[in-house]
């Protein structure tokens, strides 16, 4: 196998990512504004700490959104940035590769808490917990590992 190569099991990766990124956005900007698809404010009753859905849609929107975006044009372009360098010194892997294990877990931590606070289970949260154990073990495949080896 060539580490060059980007195989089905990293365009999965970066598929996943740009999805989680797409929808993230459009979800945190409709929490942000309002629009119909945000949560009930009545929920927000049950949250401590949070009187608004501004900070979850932000969080959303630009940690869960562009982050995910950011990291998927990374793991596909190999985008180096000097700031960075220290992650792939460490992991001896490309910054997404660590970035996307992160946004996985992060993610699966995201989804545990709407479970404890919401008043309403969703389908969507058995989907997007998929994607938040997708995120954190596809990494683990030996092609996106070779594909992502610093080197």
């Amino acid at each position: 196998m060539v580490s060059g190569h980007r195989t089905a099991a990293v365009w999965t990766v970066a598929g996943v990512l740009s999805f989680l990124g797409i929808t993230a956005v459009a979800g945190g900007i409709a929490m942000v504004v309002g629009l119909g698809a945000a949560p009930p404010a009545e929920w927000l009753d049950t949250i401590p700490l949070i009187d608004s859905w501004l900070i979850p849609g932000l969080v959303l929107a630009i940690g869960f959104g562009f982050g995910s975006l950011l990291t998927a044009y990374g793991m596909l372009k190999r985008a180096r940035w000097t700031w960075l360098r220290p992650v792939e010194r460490l992991t001896r892997h490309h910054w997404s590769w660590a970035a996307t294990i992160l946004i996985g877990f992060a993610h699966l931590v995201w989804i545990a808490l709407e479970l404890v606070y919401l008043l309403e289970p969703s389908a969507l949260q058995i989907v997007y917990g998929g994607v938040g154990v997708a995120l954190l073990l596809l990494p683990l495949h030996p092609a996106v590992r070779a594909y992502l080896a610093a080197g």
